[in-house]
């Protein structure tokens, strides 16, 4: 690309670089019109987008079935903004959990969950957090962008070669419980998911998937009215408004009443459980008023709670809760129909159990 500019009256001509698109910003249309506009075969861009999304090439010379002309093409034209796992971890339980650098030399987490039966991979949808709550370490970094589907899908790819690697075993599950708010990046979540999901990427099933909020009353009306078939997780921790307003200041704006209405709304729509993620602390929620108030949220839509342990990030405002009072919610909920699993943390050695993550990067 050629500019020009005026010094000392002289007119002087520069080139300057143009500025190269991610690829994968591009639908397969897209590509096949850019094949097309360039003098070459339509189907070129079936290919590329083939080599892009089923078999995750990081650069151009990947692409052994193009010639080298239209590799210098698309070189010349596109870019492949492909992460880097940056730093990886194992525990002592086999927990994996990767540092991910970004294009911009970002950096996010994402974690590999591995059982006897399953892997899960947990990913991030944000580069720190768009809300507040205080015990999680991701929410004391400013929100500085929201990652891309290309992005998101990287984590994704890199665990399941993890899993083959170290476990002989494809990813199985996939949850959206890294660093971030899913649903204010809903757009790419979303977009990143049909990827994951079709046949032309890693063709997984979409009711391994579970998208897990805080509660953003709009965005979770929205997927129901988009029929999304993936799973829904809250991040709840308690049913009383003042008390969550003070461990998850956002609560002022979206109440538990405006949540509740909307997975009302859910439920009506996609007729999908839900499951409430509930960390019982010592003298902030472990009283039988807290486990009554829950009971009660629960009982307008089929429903589980995953009692989470807490993983301490290093400031001592905010205890696990004694044995008895996590007794007292198992017995309190099963009492009254309420399926509940109490979940011990995985990764805790590395900083990579729930709510840690970002807490020594």
């Amino acid at each position: 690309m050629t500019g020009f500019f005026y010094r000392n009256n002289y007119l002087y001509k520069v080139e300057i670089a143009k500025k190269k698109r991610d690829i994968r910003a591009f639908t397969k249309e897209q590509l096949r019109t850019f094949f097309e506009t360039n003098g070459d075969q339509p189907f070129r861009g079936n290919q590329v987008y083939e080599w892009l999304w089923q078999k995750s090439a990081h650069t151009f010379e990947d692409m052994t079935n193009l010639s080298k002309k239209t590799r210098e093409m698309l070189h010349d034209n596109f870019v492949i903004n492909h992460i880097k796992v940056d730093q990886m971890q194992r525990s002592s339980d086999g927990t994996i959990k990767n540092a991910v650098r970004l294009h911009d030399d970002l950096i996010v987490e994402s974690v590999l969950i591995p059982t006897k039966t399953r892997t899960t991979a947990c990913v991030s949808s944000q580069v720190g957090c768009s809300l507040d709550c205080k015990f999680c370490a991701t929410s004391r970094l400013k929100r500085m962008r929201n990652l891309n589907p290309d992005e998101i899908y990287d984590q994704v790819v890199a665990i399941d070669n993890e899993s083959r690697l170290y476990f002989d075993r494809p990813l199985s599950n996939i949850v959206f419980m890294g660093m971030g708010e899913p649903l204010m990046n809903y757009n790419n979540v979303l977009k990143a998911i049909d990827k994951i999901t079709s046949p032309e990427g890693l063709g997984m099933s979409p009711k391994r998937i579970t998208v897990s909020t805080s509660g953003v009353p709009k965005m979770i009306r929205k997927m129901a009215d988009e029929e999304v078939k993936f799973k829904l997780a809250v991040s709840l921790h308690s049913a009383i408004d003042e008390i969550r307003t003070s461990i998850m200041p956002f609560n002022a704006t979206f109440t538990l009443k405006d949540l509740r209405e909307a997975l009302e709304y859910w439920y009506q729509k996609t007729k999908s459980r839900i499951t409430y993620e509930y960390v019982v602390w010592d003298g902030i929620n472990d009283s039988q008023k807290d486990v009554d108030a829950l009971v009660e949220f629960c009982r307008f839509a089929p429903s589980k709670v995953n009692l989470i342990e807490y993983n301490p990030i290093d400031d001592g405002e905010f205890q696990q809760a004694s044995n008895k009072a996590i007794e007292r919610y198992v017995a309190t909920l099963e009492r009254n129909g309420i399926t509940v699993t109490v979940r011990r943390s995985r990764g805790k050695d590395i900083d990579a159990a729930c709510g840690q993550l970002a807490n020594k990067s």
